[in-house]
């Protein structure tokens, strides 16, 4: 038993998603969420820039006592994450390799499609982790830098005119390919689900990088004794800019209202 928090991070709202699924979950456990809203998308960033930037994520966290870190960002997860997990005596988890375990699991024909930021399609790493565990798998992937700032600015339900034409864009070169499974690489990305679920059809199996990593980490915790036991965790949530706009957002992404005054700002660049 740990009663300790768990600490998780995007660089955005993003990993909301994964927090959502952890609270389904994993509902006794207290969660630290930090949203780096100031320096929101990290797609298009440099391999240097991000891991500064993740190190500076993981030292605000470590400040509560974390017992285990989700990274929930795919773009960090794919660049930075073998960095940060020997620089710190925790558990730190990914994405990346929970969500290529599913998407081998799901897939018929060995056509596997992945859509995530730039920095992640072009880290190749979720090529390599898919390769490794099945090589006769073979991966086509599609970088969406419009998706994260679109999510982050309210554009993606069903209808919105602008999101679906992006996505139809983004998304019509990779079903033509013939893939009966893509990985949503991003964790912003499940909110798209139903437009993205839409352009694809319903022989395409849609993979959930959020939902997946809050089950590895479930598995994690329990394989390591550190579940808590309380009858109700709690989520404290701090983003690094603009919190009230972060709450409005964020009640969506958690499916329950957040008010205005309940996310933490934080000056990041101090840490």
């Amino acid at each position: 038993m740990d009663q300790r928090p768990i600490g998780v991070f995007d660089s955005g709202q993003g990993g909301l998603t994964a927090v959502r699924e952890i609270q389904s979950i994993l509902p006794s456990e207290n969660i630290i969420y930090f949203g780096d809203t100031s320096r929101v998308p990290y797609g298009g960033k440099s391999p240097e820039i991000l891991l500064r930037f993740a190190r500076q994520d993981v030292r605000f966290l470590r400040s509560f006592d974390i017992k285990a870190l989700l990274v929930a960002c795919g773009t960090v997860s794919t660049t930075a994450l073998p960095t940060l997990a020997s620089e710190n005596d925790l558990p730190i988890l990914g994405v990346v390799t929970p969500t290529c375990a599913a998407a081998v699991k799901a897939t018929r024909n060995k056509k596997v499609g992945l859509i995530a930021t730039a920095a992640s399609v072009r880290s190749g790493a979720y090529e390599r982790t898919l390769g490794a565990m099945d090589r006769a798998i073979q991966v086509y992937a599609k970088a969406c830098p419009l998706f994260v700032p679109l999510v982050e600015n309210g554009r993606f339900r069903p209808g919105d005119a602008v999101i679906e034409t992006v996505a139809r864009e983004y998304l019509t070169p990779l079903k033509e390919t013939g893939i009966d499974t893509l990985i949503l690489g991003c964790t912003h990305y499940p909110l798209l689900m139903e437009i993205i679920g839409e352009i694809m059809g319903p022989e395409v199996t849609l993979i959930n990088a959020g939902a997946e990593a809050a089950r590895a980490l479930r598995g994690e915790l329990e394989a390591r004794d550190m579940l808590a036991q309380r009858p109700q965790g709690e989520t404290t949530l701090y983003a690094s800019d603009s919190p009230a706009d972060f709450a409005a957002l964020a009640g969506q992404f958690l499916c329950r209202p957040i008010g205005k005054d309940a996310v933490g700002l934080v000056d990041i660049e101090r840490y």
